[in-house]
């Protein structure tokens, strides 16, 4: 008998390990299975960090993050919440509709910049202080299905964009110059 409860031991410690291999426990840049709760820190994550073996998007429904072999995997984002990144840019941009957090690079990276939102109804959304990231993007998650005018500041240049959070919409904006203010 004992022999039997060793082999079934054993069969469960395979099974244990070959679950967390499968999962990505390997893979430090590879997200587990147990992250996909909190997708809004995920894309933190990808969007701040220099990983090399994957690729992330994001579209207006789901992030996408590929492997080195090619494999996706897909995550939810949030029903309610819209994800944009804007890259605010004097000289330098690029054409742009989905954004990747791990290719998208922006002109003008970790700088300060006054931001402010508001909705159509004229209800104040954003109104502080950010700061761009090491691409040149400002990350934003903004409620779905509405319409907003954006005012990006800097140093006497100013930028101003509608944009709006439906389905069909673009996550990455490229297109905020910033310019002298009248």
């Amino acid at each position: 008998m004992r022999k039997k409860t060793w082999i079934a031991s054993g069969a469960v410690v395979v099974v244990a390990l070959g679950a967390y291999l499968v999962v990505g426990g390997n893979d430090k840049e590879t997200p587990a299975a147990s992250d996909t709760s909190n997708v809004k820190q995920l894309v933190q994550e990808y969007s701040s960090s220099g990983m090399k073996n994957l690729s992330a998007s994001i579209t207006s429904e789901q992030l996408i993050v590929t492997d080195s072999n090619n494999k996706s995997t897909k995550y939810d984002l949030p029903k309610d919440e819209f994800f944009v990144s804007i890259a605010p840019y004097v000289k330098d941009t690029h054409p742009c509709a989905t954004h990747s957090l791990t290719g998208c690079q922006g002109e003008l990276t970790e700088q300060e910049f006054s931001v402010y939102i508001e909705d159509t109804d004229g209800n104040m959304i954003v109104d502080q202080t950010m700061k761009s990231q090491s691409n040149g993007f400002i990350d934003l998650w903004l409620p779905r299905d509405k319409k907003y005018s954006v005012t990006i500041e800097q140093d006497g240049v100013k930028a101003k964009a509608e944009l709006s959070t439906f389905k069909s919409d673009n996550t990455c904006v490229t297109t905020m110059q910033l310019v002298e203010s009248i």
